[in-house]
Order: structure tokens, then C-alpha cells, then sequence
């Protein structure tokens, strides 16, 4: 069977190589990597050198499918938001050896004096910079590009993390490494210029206002269609996310159940349905804030047009492993399409208020079963020079999931 052997390689070309590194660069016939990666290998590399080029997908499959072995050179840690996962999932393990390099994220986290352990990584490489903001905390930012710093703080300045220290560094490693600091309110209004492709970008977020509970009512913007904290706690539990899952957020107001959804699990993300374009925009503007990855359409089951069932799974919009809906029970044709929709083991939570929708729930909880709830809350209220205490409206509450 034949190898692919996946040599990690620093700033400092070569010279920073173990020498297992650089027997296995020197034993190639062929290798894979970018262009700036594939310069940094000397005249003892005799190999054809082969840039990824576009699609990248296609290299991949190139890589798998070459008679005989074969190399590839990339950057820091292969393992690390890198080409090595991506080779070890499409060809296995054990065709795929890995030869690490210090990863740019330890080597940043060593000039900063930080905790590898300690520092969230996050990865732009194929995500915007909104994914990056966070409410606290610090990380290393991966860039795709020079511009990378600059375009993270007006992001980070816009959602209120002006304050925030950041540290542009550059050829980590390397003998033309630099480091640059400032702060995100003052590289929005002039980013550091000319900075190296090769970079990352260290930031710790101030104000520190991470909570791992479930959100206050007011950090949120809404106009009063919001799922209150208290049930959003439930509904959070009732939903049970996962890490990696998907979550459709049907009759979405101000996107809340969304964004605790997203906030509760790594790689958790949302699609949000909503009729009202200001509330989609307010669902759009309360994800930016929070750093969560919640798409935002029209009105269900309308949307779902672009969602429709193949052999394959759904099309157009990921399946979802859970499906809340919040509002718009009543529109004709709605739940059944949320049911279609939901793969086999999928979870449906719904919350109501009304006795119309209650009416529609009773009905298929009687023909599908699942569990039927009733939440009854109450807030102490002044009374005079007394307290007293003031119900909330009751939610009914039915949980299914598919066979």
C-alpha cells in the first residue's frame, strides 16, 4: 500500500527540520504543497514539486489516488486546523503518516507568555471574521491573508471589544519574524500596514463578559418575541445539542434560542426562520455579538424551498439534528413540513402560548406521542409595600423525536 507522508515545515525552511523530516523530504519523488511552502525546501530536495492548486479538493483526491508514495510540506502543525485531518479522513490512517512542525499557535502562545491550554484557536481559513468575536477570554486568530488584523478589529471594535489588545505576528519562527501591538478601536481606524501573509493574530477580549449560563433577557436585542431566559433553559435542555450539530430555529423573533443553541457546543450552528425583515436583521445583529455561525432566512415553511429531500440527505440547507419551532404553529402546512424535514432520530421541540396552536399540538402528540409539558412561572412584584407575585402567560411545550 502506498504512503502519503505529511511533513510539517516552519518559517525557518529546512533548517528548522528534525531529521526525520528531512529524510523523508529527500526520499521524495513527488511532493504537494503551496507555493510559499514549496520555496522554502532547498537543492537537497530533488522532487517534483507540485503546487496545491484549484479546486484544493482535487489535490486531495490526486494525493489518494497516486501510484506509489507520496509527500506533501505544509505549514506549523498538519494536525492543526491543517492538511493532515483533511488527508487522514479521505484516505485513512493508515496510509497517512504525519510529521509535525511547531505549530505558529505555539510559538505565539511562547512570545506572549500565555497557556497553549488556556487559548481558544480559531481558524479563518474558511470562515469570516465575525466568527472570531468572543465575549471574553483570549485566542489566536489564524488569517487567510495581510489584511487578516485590520478586518478582525472593526469587527471586534463593532461589537464592542474596542478595547481589546491585539498582537499581530508575523514568519513566526522565522528570520524576518515580527511582532506588532495595538488595540482593535485604534487598528480599526488605521490597521497596521504591510503585513505578511503568514500571520496570526493573538487577542484578549475586553470587557470580559462571558457567562456560561443561559443569557439575561437584555443582551439581547428584541422587541419583545423572545424565548425568556427561564424558558430558555428548558427549551435548551429539551433540544440536547451536540457538538457539530445543526439546529433550524422556525418562527426565529429575535433569534434567542438560536444563539444559545450555537453558544452551548464547539462547532454548534443555527438556520433561523423568520417572516419580519427588522427581526431577521436583529437576528443577524444578535449572532454578529455573540460570534455564532446563525444563518438567517425568510419565513417557513416558504424558505424550506431550498431544502427539499434526496437520497442523499437535504440539499440546499443542512439537515438539522434538531428543529424548534417558536412561533407561527398555526401557518397551514408548517409542522408537517418541519417533520418531513427532520431526519430519522431528529429531535422537534415546540413552544406555544396560544390555545389555537395548544389545539394543534394535542393533536399530533396524540398521533406521534413524545412528552407534553406546561411551564407556569411567576415573578415577584411589588405590591403596594408588599411583594406579590405576577404570572407569566403558561407555554405548553411538546417534544418528539423522529422514528
Amino acid at each position: 500500500m502506498s504512503r502519503i507522508v505529511v511533513v510539517g515545515i516552519g518559517a525557518d525552511g529546512m533548517a528548522g527540520l528534525t531529521p526525520a523530516s528531512s529524510a523523508e523530504l529527500n526520499r521524495a519523488t513527488v511532493i504537494y504543497g503551496s507555493k510559499r511552502q514549496l520555496d522554502l525546501l532547498d537543492e537537497s530536495v530533488i522532487a517534483e514539486r507540485r503546487d496545491w492548486g484549484r479546486p484544493f479538493r482535487d489535490a486531495l483526491y490526486a494525493i489518494r489516488d497516486f501510484d506509489g508514495d507520496v509527500h506533501v510540506v505544509a505549514s506549523g502543525d498538519p494536525m492543526l486546523h491543517g492538511v493532515g485531518a483533511s488527508l487522514i479522513g479521505l484516505c485513512g490512517a493508515d496510509r497517512v503518516t504525519v510529521l509535525p512542525h511547531v505549530s505558529s499557535v505555539t510559538l505565539a502562545c511562547a512570545r506572549l507568555g500565555w497557556s497553549v491550554q488556556d487559548t481558544e484557536v480559531i481558524s479563518l481559513m474558511n470562515a469570516q471574521p465575525r466568527a472570531a468575536v468572543r465575549r471574553g477570554g483570549q485566542a489566536i486568530v489564524l488569517c487567510r491573508d495581510g489584511s487578516g488584523p485590520g478586518e478582525l478589529a472593526t469587527v471586534f471594535a463593532d461589537a464592542g471589544r474596542g478595547d481589546s489588545p491585539m498582537t499581530v505576528l508575523e514568519q513566526l519562527g522565522g528570520p524576518a519574524e515580527r511582532r506588532r501591538d495595538g488595540t482593535a478601536a485604534v487598528w480599526a481606524s488605521t490597521p497596521p500596514g504591510g503585513v505578511d501573509d503568514l500571520n496570526v493574530v493573538a487577542v484578549r477580549y475586553l470587557p470580559d463578559e462571558r457567562l456560561l449560563s443561559v443569557l439575561p433577557d437584555d443582551v439581547l436585542a428584541h422587541d419583545g418575541q423572545l424565548t425568556k431566559q427561564s424558558m430558555r433553559a428548558v427549551t435548551l435542555a429539551a433540544l440536547a445539542p451536540r457538538p457539530g450539530e445543526l439546529l433550524w430555529d422556525v418562527g426565529a423573533g429575535s433569534g434567542s434560542v438560536a444563539v444559545e443553541w450555537c453558544r452551548s457546543g464547539s462547532s454548534c450552528a443555527a438556520v433561523a426562520f423568520e417572516r419580519d425583515e427588522v427581526r431577521r436583521a436583529r437576528i443577524a445583529a444578535n449572532a454578529f455579538m455573540f460570534g455564532v455561525n446563525v444563518e438567517v432566512r425568510g419565513a417557513a415553511p416558504e424558505a424550506f424551498a431550498d431544502a427539499e429531500l434526496t437520497d442523499g440527505g437535504v440539499t440546499g440547507v443542512q439537515t438539522p439534528a434538531a428543529i424548534f419551532i417558536g412561533g407561527g404553529l398555526t401557518t397551514p402546512g408548517l409542522l408537517d413540513a418541519c417533520l418531513q424535514r427532520l431526519p430519522s432520530g431528529g429531535r422537534l421541540v415546540v413552544n406555544t402560548v396560544t390555545a389555537e396552536s395548544e389545539m394543534v399540538l394535542l393533536q399530533y402528540y396524540s398521533n406521534l406521542g413524545g412528552q407534553l409539558r406546561r411551564f407556569q412561572h411567576y415573578r415577584g412584584e411589588a405590591v403596594g409595600g408588599f411583594t406579590g407575585w405576577r404570572p407569566a402567560m403558561p407555554v405548553t411545550q411538546w417534544v418528539v423525536r423522529k422514528p
